[in-house]
């Protein structure tokens, strides 16, 4: 399994709504041993989380299913992540 940083952009039209079921989905993910660490930005600008997957594509696929991106209100990229530790 490889690491995988993904980050999330607010929208200026984020809907705070969509944050409960966001970190509903960041715990589903952390219980099934995806997640390794996960956090806001203290600008309230969005934040990002580290998760493990096979590859990019199922990074991709994970991320993708984040309701603070299926909802429109951020902008989430993932990037193949060379952590050190």
């Amino acid at each position: 399994m490889k690491r995988y940083l993904v980050l999330a952009l607010r929208r200026p039209d984020f809907d705070p709504e969509t944050l409960p079921a966001h970190h509903t989905v960041l715990d589903r993910l952390q219980r099934d041993g995806i997640l390794e660490t996960s956090g806001g930005f203290s600008d309230k600008s969005g934040g990002a989380y580290v998760i493990r997957a096979a590859n990019k594509a199922e990074a991709d696929r994970i991320a993708h299913t984040d309701p603070v991106y299926t909802s429109g209100s951020s902008i989430i990229t993932v990037y193949a992540w060379n952590a050190r530790t």
